[in-house]
């Protein structure tokens, strides 16, 4: 059966999900693995992290960063200095991957170019400088949502003033990309600069 209600030929939003797709994160594993007993695949480390109860109410800005350290090493068993800790976690965030300015550039030319990020306050203020490329940003710690909760999506769309079906999202985490086509938004699961150009190309974006 066909639908009566036909999608965009062409999406008016693109949204994007940052460390990990634009932006260079591969050290959190080694960095958190640094405070663990055990060594934890980058999967099961990202997948840990979107269901840890401390580092959801960090980034959703209901905790400090101090109060957010103590809680997460508790959690994770890990032994360390809570400050100790918040600075390796500063350090952990990389830079964009090369190009990434450039197919973000190139992207605004037919598209509103967004970002959807699960962030803190401290990776926040050190992407200042990147998200400044975009025609909107979403930072969970100040939308006060996180993914892949409905409502962090939700956040967006009710911001822009925009449909689902006329949305398409990027992100290296499959329970965010699951979240995202929850509410109706495609979802494409991504790695790296690389990655998503491919994906871009092969969908006629890029």
């Amino acid at each position: 059966m066909i639908s009566s209600r036909q999608p965009e030929k062409r999406p008016s939003v693109l949204l994007f999900d940052l460390g990990g797709v634009l932006v260079e994160n591969k050290h959190i594993v080694d960095g958190l693995g640094a405070f663990l007993d055990r060594p934890l695949d980058e999967e099961t480390v990202r997948e840990r992290w979107l269901r840890s109860a401390s580092a959801r109410d960090f980034e959703r800005g209901r905790i400090s960063p101090g109060i957010f350290a103590t809680r997460f090493l508790r959690e994770w068993g890990a032994q360390s200095d809570p400050q100790a800790f918040l600075d390796a976690l500063v350090s952990w965030l990389g830079e964009p991957y090369p190009g990434a300015t450039e197919v973000v550039a190139r992207l605004r030319g037919d598209h509103h170019v967004s970002c959807l990020t699960n962030c803190n306050e401290l990776h926040w203020a050190k992407l200042a400088t990147f998200t400044r490329n975009f025609d909107s940003a979403f930072s969970s710690h100040l939308a006060g949502e996180v993914k892949p909760d409905a409502e962090a999506f939700e956040v967006v769309l009710n911001s822009l003033q925009v449909r689902p079906e006329n949305v398409r999202f990027f992100d290296d985490s499959r329970s965010n990309v699951e979240g995202a086509e929850a509410v109706g938004i495609r979802g494409f699961h991504v790695a790296g600069i690389r990655g998503l150009r491919e994906c871009l190309e092969s969908e006629g974006l890029l």
